[in-house]
């Protein structure tokens, strides 16, 4: 039986289409336009009213706000959720499926159920209707044809104007999902300023990203401290201290006095520069002698992101910053580095 034939590494990718699609650039800028347009279409005939009575019952909400839908609007629904819940509001999402096999158990006479639909005739969602009544919620319906059957069966319903789909067909919901999210995630910021919610209370819903870091993090969080320090007195000399320069991987040495108040700093830049300025006689100069006795330096307290402003501030960017109390004593030291890697 003779061997396959040999074959290259290009044979095992997807061959192109004998006359490959395109998209133009006119057509795609048209697309653009006419999303905008119909965007704007909504934006101008929203209605305000609905809208802030909406809002309000959401606001004065005793129990959880839980959202539902189905398909593209029930990923809708669930952002939306995640975007209050992440804001402090007690939301989740409630699968119409599951919440006729079990979960609609977690509802309470107290709570408001938000079900999210264009046409407002999706059946599982009317199917669901009258287990939430039965349970005592309160029902919202958010839809965009009116006259519907979900919008009839629920306590108010909230009619979200959609002109037509982008769809070439108007069938594919891509206009009206965007609606619904931009209409859904607008409200919740409305309640976030109702409620007062601070920049702390936020960052405190964040703790692991960015935003919750630089709203949590303190310096004395994310500093060097005690046998991590590269510190050094005065009368010592630079060339016994290469070692404690380098080891620490601060860039630097912290000038103490026996107290242990910072008297300055002397960076591997300074050596670089006092090597190139005296030669050998380096061998003999104290590290006191060529310190900058005057640094920048922060205190364990501040915010973290503070440090790196100062850090990035005129005349010349610096890449630590020595940590010290209110009475100049050396508690720490935090680094360009040290932050980044925080996350920062």
């Amino acid at each position: 039986m003779g061997s396959l034939p040999p074959h290259s590494s290009s044979d095992l990718l997807p061959q192109a289409h004998s006359q490959p699609f395109q998209i133009e650039e006119t057509t795609l800028l048209d697309l653009f336009k006419s999303q905008q347009s119909h965007l704007n279409y909504f934006f101008q005939n929203l209605s305000l009213p609905q809208t802030l009575t909406f809002a309000r019952t959401l606001l004065s909400a005793a129990g959880t706000i839980f959202f539902s839908g189905v398909g593209k609007s029930g990923f809708v629904a669930n952002k939306i959720s995640q975007t209050l819940v992440s804001l402090g509001i007690r939301s989740a999402f409630l699968s119409p499926v599951d919440a006729l096999h079990g979960d609609i158990g977690i509802l309470t006479q107290r709570d408001v159920v938000v079900l999210f639909s264009k046409s407002g005739t999706t059946e599982e969602l009317l199917r669901l209707v009258p287990c939430v009544r039965a349970k005592g919620a309160y029902l919202i319906a958010v839809t965009s044809v009116e006259g519907n059957a979900l919008a009839a069966a629920c306590d108010m319903n909230v009619h979200l104007p959609l002109e037509r789909e982008l769809c070439p067909f108007n069938l594919a919901p891509v206009t009206s999902t965007a609606i619904q999210m931009v209409f859904g995630d607008t409200v919740a910021i409305a309640l976030m300023e109702a409620r007062n919610l601070t920049k702390e209370e936020y960052a405190a819903n964040h703790p692991a990203g960015r935003i919750g870091k630089s709203l949590i993090f303190k310096v004395k969080d994310v500093m060097k401290k005690q046998d991590e320090l590269p510190v050094c007195r005065e009368g010592d000399l630079i060339m016994d201290q290469l070692v404690e320069l380098t080891s620490k991987g601060c860039g630097c040495l912290l000038v103490i006095d026996e107290e242990y108040h910072l008297i300055g700093t002397f960076t591997d830049g300074d050596l670089r520069r006092t090597l190139k300025a005296s030669g050998e006689g380096i061998f003999k100069l104290s590290v006191g002698e060529m310190c900058n006795r005057k640094p920048r330096t922060i205190g364990p307290d501040t915010m973290a992101v503070e440090a790196m402003k100062k850090m990035e501030a005129p005349p010349s960017p610096v890449q630590f910053l020595p940590v010290v109390d209110h009475q100049n004593k050396l508690i720490g030291i935090v680094t360009l580095h040290g932050l980044v890697s925080a996350g920062l």
